[in-house]
């Protein structure tokens, strides 16, 4: 059967990794022995493709409808524009307060460090986030920290982007030393797919600058499907782990994907065994070109009732949607 060829020889670094990821849809689907214009060329130039190679070896070979496939390839649904579907779903831009800082909710705010990803998601809710005038720069971090440092509420930083593994290592232990040196902080968060898509990102240095951290951190993965998780993710997993690193999954339902009772109970079940909690499983957020992903609220509610009725309470996920109005997270 085809397969995406392995890359011989020692283990890449993550940057190498990176370097090497998809750029074409045709390519990954010829390398999955699929028909390579079974893709949108318009959806692509909208919002690029890109792939890396360790996650795309854990797609099925000539399966048009691997979940994991769906979640990256420019589909012609993308073109389409039904009402409701825009292009800041969740209210990012009313809650900027400062640049690449994000306060909607009650002791947190959210800093996006960067635009840049490991992996584009055609559900992305950040498509059209306009980073290039946003996002959190050397240049800007004053007015941020100072922020922070003057509302004593706000006791968790959220990183976000992008990705923020996307940072190099000293750009990333920079201002982890920057927000640790700000007394009212309790907590730091790290929302990141890197670890997923990438494993190799959880070197050495990473560990080492989350081992000093005086702040407890919390990293929040995004895993949607049970077949993203292979044996190079449980052990950088386990890595984050024996560091003290708290480490939690949130997904989204995402039609075709994962919305049906069998993908959603083995993927609380694989993710507990890599060493992941389940946090929160959402409903998509409403950007625009993701409408072929949207699965309705009484079908994701029934879904969720059913997963209670199989799983132990600390396996099942939240079941909840953002609003650009509310102060926190439905949970419905």
């Amino acid at each position: 059967m085809p397969s995406i060829i392995t890359q011989p020889g020692p283990p890449l670094t993550w940057q190498q990794e990176l370097a090497r990821a998809y750029t074409s849809p045709a390519q990954l689907l010829a390398d999955l022995d699929l028909e390579p214009d079974s893709w949108s060329r318009n959806a692509e130039s909208t919002f690029s493709f890109l792939v890396p190679r360790p996650f795309a070896q854990r797609m099925t070979p000539q399966d048009p409808d691997d979940p994991l496939l769906l979640q990256v390839l420019p589909r012609f649904e993308e073109n389409k524009s039904p009402p409701g579907f825009v292009g800041d779903p969740v209210g990012d831009e009313k809650a900027q307060v400062a640049p690449g800082l994000l306060h909607k909710y009650h002791g947190r705010v959210l800093l996006i460090v960067n635009g840049a990803c490991a992996i584009h998601c055609r559900y992305c809710f950040r498509r059209e986030f306009p980073y290039s005038v946003n996002r959190f720069t050397s240049s800007r971090r004053r007015p941020v920290l100072d922020y922070i440092r003057n509302d004593p509420s706000i006791e968790e930083v959220i990183l976000s982007g992008g990705d923020p593994l996307f940072l190099s290592n000293e750009r990333l232990d920079s201002l982890i030393h920057d927000l640790q040196g700000i007394p009212n902080l309790r907590r730091l968060r790290i929302h990141t797919r890197l670890p997923v898509v990438v494993p190799g990102r959880v070197d050495t240095h990473l560990l080492e600058m989350l081992i000093g951290c005086r702040l407890p951190v919390t990293m929040v993965l995004h895993i949607n499907h049970a077949n993203e998780i292979d044996n190079e993710v449980s052990k950088a997993v386990q890595r984050l782990r024996d560091c003290g690193v708290y480490v939690l999954n949130q997904s989204t339902l995402l039609a075709g994907v994962n919305d049906t009772v069998e993908a959603l109970v083995e993927l609380q079940k694989k993710s507990f065994d890599a060493g992941i909690l389940p946090y929160y499983l959402h409903l998509l957020d409403r950007a625009r070109g993701t409408s072929h992903f949207e699965v309705s609220e009484a079908t994701a509610k029934y879904l969720h009732e059913r997963i209670r009725r199989l799983l132990p309470g600390y396996l099942i996920p939240r079941l909840a949607r953002d609003h650009s109005e509310s102060p926190y997270k439905i949970i419905l």
